[in-house]
């Protein structure tokens, strides 16, 4: 099945509602360079879906066991289908899940998705996994421990 090129009314709480309300309410750097996106689960599949059609908002977008199969070319509105621009426009696309259970699947999508993106000259794209884990805590434990250092690094 093919991604989902709009993101509906969650998109739009998230863009118009919630991040001008983070930026107004606490203390932080307004613009994409200081900007993620990242979501565990159908949460994961929301944040690659928000992310990566709106790199104009976000520099860094992750998912947690939230890839399904997709074309490179036309996913996310063709975000990958020049590797030049995507990796002018992104500083890291981070992908982790476990490899047991419902993430068994997924497991293998996120696997595709980057020996595609590797294949096509993708370059800022991470993977991590939770070997003998499922759909679960635990999983996205690892993930955020792995994920959270790597968080506004500057691009060399």
């Amino acid at each position: 099945s093919e991604v989902d090129s709009t993101g509906g009314a969650f998109e739009q709480v998230v863009l118009s509602d919630l991040i001008p309300m983070i930026d107004e309410t606490y203390r932080t750097h307004a613009d994409r360079e200081h900007r993620a996106i990242a979501g565990l689960s159908m949460g994961g599949g929301q944040s690659l879906q928000i992310g990566l059609t709106h790199l104009n908002t976000f520099s860094v977008v992750a998912s947690f066991s939230g890839v399904r199969e997709m074309d490179i070319e036309t996913a996310y509105d063709g975000v990958f289908a020049d590797p030049a621009a995507f990796d002018q426009n992104a500083n890291l696309l981070y992908l982790h899940c476990g490899t047991v259970g419902l993430d068994a699947r997924i497991y293998r999508s996120v696997r595709k998705l980057c020996d595609d993106l590797c294949q096509a000259g993708v370059k800022p794209v991470e993977f991590g996994e939770a070997e003998g884990f499922g759909h679960e805590w635990q999983t996205w434990r690892y993930a955020l421990h792995d994920f959270a250092p790597r968080l506004f690094n500057r691009k060399q």
